[in-house]
C-alpha cells in the first residue's frame, strides 16, 4: 500500500477526520457471508476492517481474510486473540500488549510466539497498548486472559496505564469495553485519556448507535471500532 496504516491514522487526525473500523470475528461470521457483509461495510464508508476474536480456530483467519480481500479494498487490520490468528494476507497487525492485566502470557509471551512468523512477514506491525475497561459483562477477552478490567470510574488508573503504554513506545492506545459490552467506555474516561497522550486513541466495545459513536468521537476517540452491534444489525449506523 502507498501509505502505511499508521501514517493514514496520523494524517486523518491532522486533517480532523474521525475514523471508523468494523470488527469481524471469524468465529461469529461465516465465510460465505463475507460478500454481502463487505458491501454493507463499503456502503457505510468504514475506513478499516479489523479481523480477530478470542476463540478462532487455527487456520481460519487466513481463509477468512483471503476471502474478505476478494470483496473489498478497505484495509484489513488483524486484531488477534492469540499468535495463531496472524496471516500475511492482511495489511497490518495490531501488535497488542494487554496493559490493563498482569498476565505475562498477554503482556509478552504471545508476542514472542508470533516472532518466527512476523520476521518473514510483509505485515505492517503496529505496537498497541490494549486496555480493558469494565463493560458490565464477563467478556471472552476476560475469560481467555484471566485478567481484571479497569473500573469505569477509575479514570486515574486508566489514564496512568495509557501514559505508561505511550512511554513504553506503543504507537496506539486501544480502550476496549469488551465484546458484547453492556456499557461503552465512559466518555469522561475517553476524554481524560486523550488529554494525556499524544498518540492516536482507539475506542471499542458497547457502542450500539450513531449517537454513541459521535459521543465517543466528540470526547477524543480518533478511531472507533464497532463489532457486535454491526453483527447484530448491519444498519446500526443509520440510526
Amino acid at each position: 500500500m502507498s501509505k502505511s496504516i499508521l501514517k493514514q491514522i496520523h494524517s486523518s487526525i491532522q486533517n480532523k477526520k474521525k475514523l471508523l473500523a468494523i470488527l469481524l470475528d471469524p468465529d461469529k461470521t461465516t465465510i460465505n457471508k463475507l460478500s454481502s457483509i463487505s458491501k454493507k461495510i463499503d456502503a457505510i464508508q468504514a475506513n478499516f476492517i479489523f479481523v480477530g476474536g478470542s476463540y478462532v480456530e487455527n487456520g481460519i483467519t487466513d481463509l477468512f481474510v483471503n476471502e474478505l480481500k476478494q470483496h473489498t479494498n478497505i484495509p484489513i487490520i488483524l486484531f488477534p486473540g492469540d499468535y495463531s490468528q496472524i496471516t500475511n494476507n492482511a495489511d497490518a497487525l495490531l501488535f497488542l500488549s494487554l496493559l490493563s492485566g498482569r498476565n505475562p502470557e498477554y503482556l509478552i509471551e504471545q508476542q514472542i510466539k508470533s516472532v518466527p512468523f512476523l520476521k518473514n512477514s510483509t505485515l505492517e506491525v503496529i505496537p498497541t497498548g490494549y486496555i480493558l475497561i469494565d463493560g458490565g459483562t464477563n467478556s471472552s477477552v476476560l475469560k481467555i486472559s484471566k485478567t481484571t478490567p479497569i473500573a469505569q470510574n477509575n479514570i486515574e488508573l486508566a489514564v496512568a496505564t495509557a501514559i505508561a503504554g505511550m512511554y513504553k513506545g506503543k504507537q496506539l492506545i486501544y480502550l476496549e469495553a469488551g465484546s458484547g459490552a453492556r456499557t461503552a467506555v465512559n466518555l469522561q474516561l475517553i476524554s481524560e485519556v486523550k488529554k494525556n497522550i499524544h498518540i492516536p486513541l482507539i475506542v471499542g466495545g458497547g457502542i450500539r448507535s450513531k449517537k454513541q459513536l459521535n459521543q465517543a468521537f466528540e470526547n477524543g476517540a480518533d478511531l472507533v471500532v464497532i463489532g457486535t452491534a454491526f453483527e447484530e444489525n448491519n444498519d446500526i449506523l443509520n440510526h
